[in-house]
């Protein structure tokens, strides 16, 4: 499966620092975002221990017998580890937490398939889409308060973007009592477009704006630089991080 990608990161317009990170296989073998929380210092500093632990974690274990799924679930934890030692270490980042959102392509362990099967996990709100023709899926559901009340019929899908609790999550890196890791395998077909990305840019563009930048942009890197541009323009809040991925339209 041949995959064009880039990654970019950008702090917006408002906050003074970036407490977002990314991490790119060089070799397009996995994909990861991190959006931090916890003030400047420890958003960041939660932000890049998630990336790097699990960066760290999956290049270490690649070549073993465990399942892509449990490869995924095993790094997430051993980097909300990470951040609960390190907020120990350091008593005024306590409050520190961050997302996580991954995606990988590896092929089965203990099996002739030398496929890569693309699986992907996440914790919080930051997002995977995939954009599929005309269609724009979210693949991931967040784990927010707002999101969790729309399931129970509390408030509506329509009162989501405007909810003052929008961004309280429900999950996320740097808790003891972290429970839910979603894990799911995504169905990949050339032409396909994948996203990774902060709420810094959903919080500012709806979905259908997004799907037009995918589908009208060919290459990854203009695609990302527009991505992060237009989110700018229409205000640029939040830190804004996007990893876009494209797979190839004439892959076998």
């Amino acid at each position: 499966m041949k995959l064009h990608f880039t990654g970019a990161t950008d702090k917006g317009l408002v906050r003074p620092g970036n407490q977002d990170a990314f991490f790119v296989d060089p070799e397009g073998r996995f994909f990861i975002v991190a959006d931090g929380m916890g003030g400047h210092a420890g958003g960041q500093e939660a932000s890049t221990i998630a990336t790097t632990v699990i960066r760290n974690y999956l290049l270490e274990h690649w070549e073993g017998k465990e399942s892509s799924p449990n490869l995924l679930k095993d790094a997430i934890l051993k980097a909300n580890l990470a951040i609960l030692n390190d907020q120990i270490a350091h008593p005024e980042r306590s409050d520190m937490g961050t997302t996580a959102v991954v995606i990988l392509f590896r092929p089965s362990p203990n099996t002739s398939d030398d496929s890569a099967r693309p699986w992907c996990a996440h914790v919080g709100d930051s997002r995977i889409y995939q954009l599929r023709g005309n269609k724009l899926k979210q693949l991931t559901e967040d784990h927010t308060w707002v999101n969790r009340a729309v399931k129970q019929g509390n408030i509506t899908p329509d009162q989501i973007r405007v909810h003052p609790w929008r961004h309280v999550l429900s999950q996320c890196l740097g808790r003891e009592d972290l429970q839910q890791i979603d894990i799911q395998d995504v169905d990949v077909l050339p032409g396909d477009r994948l996203l990774l990305c902060s709420d810094g840019l959903t919080e500012e563009l709806p979905d259908d704006q997004i799907s037009q930048y995918l589908k009208q942009i060919r290459a990854s890197g203009l695609a990302a630089e527009a991505l992060i541009n237009a989110a700018k323009d229409r205000g640029g809040r939040d830190n804004i991080t996007v990893v876009v991925i494209m797979v190839d339209l004439h892959d076998s």
